[in-house]
C-alpha cells in the first residue's frame, strides 16, 4: 500500500515520531550533562565563598583543595547557614545573603572577623543588573569597601548598609556605584537585613 506523503495523517505522524525522538535525545543529553553540570554550580558557589574570604584567582580543581581546606564546618542559625573557616589560622564565619536588586535577585555572601562585629570580606552578585552600572556590584572594589567595616552602632543595632556615592558619612556606610542607585539600594537592604536575620548568631 503506497503512504500518502501529502495527507494529513501522514504529516501528523511524522511530526509526532519527530517530536518524541528529539524530546528523547534532549532528555537523554541533559541527564548525561546533569552531574557535570552540578559539579560545576558547586564549584561556582565554592569559589563565590572563598572570595569572600579574600581568596582569589582560583581556577578548576584549586578551587576545591582551597574549600576544603579552608572551610571546616557548617552550622544551621536561625538566619541560615552559617560556614565556618580557618584563614592563616583565625576563624571567619560567612553568611549567605539574599536581596532584589533594579532587573532581578541579588545574592551574596559576607565573611565576618571572630568577633562577629566587624567584616573581614564580600562577594557580590546578580541575575540581570545594567552592564557598566549596577552590575559592578560584582567587582572587587565595590566589595573591598566593607573590609574592616563594623556591623553594629553603640546601641546593638545592625547598621552596615550602602548609600548613594558621595553620600557616606560614617564609618557603616558604603558608596554605591555611580549612576546604579537602585541597585546600590538593593545591596544596601540585603547587608542590613542579611544581617540582622544572624543578629543572634552574631550577638552570641
Amino acid at each position: 500500500m503506497k503512504i500518502n506523503t501529502n495527507g494529513n495523517v501522514y504529516t501528523f505522524v511524522y511530526a509526532t515520531v519527530l517530536v518524541v525522538i528529539v524530546a528523547f535525545l534532549l532528555a537523554f543529553v541533559a541527564s548525561a550533562l546533569k552531574p557535570m553540570q552540578d559539579a560545576n554550580v558547586a564549584r561556582d558557589t565554592k569559589n563565590q565563598i572563598l572570595t569572600s574570604l579574600n581568596i582569589t584567582g582560583l581556577s578548576g580543581e584549586a578551587i576545591d583543595k582551597k574549600y576544603a581546606e579552608v572551610v571546616t564546618s557548617e552550622l544551621q542559625e536561625l538566619g541560615g547557614k552559617v560556614f565556618v573557616a580557618q584563614v592563616e589560622g583565625v576563624t571567619k564565619y560567612v553568611l549567605p545573603v539574599k536581596g532584589r536588586g533594579l532587573w532581578g535577585g541579588l545574592w551574596g555572601y559576607i565573611s565576618v572577623n571572630e568577633d562577629k562585629q566587624t567584616v573581614y570580606g564580600t562577594y557580590f552578585d546578580h541575575e540581570s543588573e545594567t552592564a557598566g552600572l549596577g552590575a559592578r556590584i560584582k567587582e572587587r572594589w565595590f566589595q573591598e569597601q566593607f573590609n574592616g567595616k563594623p556591623i553594629f552602632n553603640e546601641q546593638g543595632d545592625v547598621v552596615l548598609t550602602v548609600v548613594k556615592k558621595g553620600n557616606s558619612k560614617t564609618e557603616t556606610e558604603i558608596d554605591g556605584v555611580t549612576g546604579a542607585t537602585l541597585t546600590s539600594n538593593g545591596v544596601g537592604a540585603m547587608v542590613t537585613d542579611g544581617l540582622n536575620a544572624y543578629k543572634d548568631f552574631l550577638n552570641k
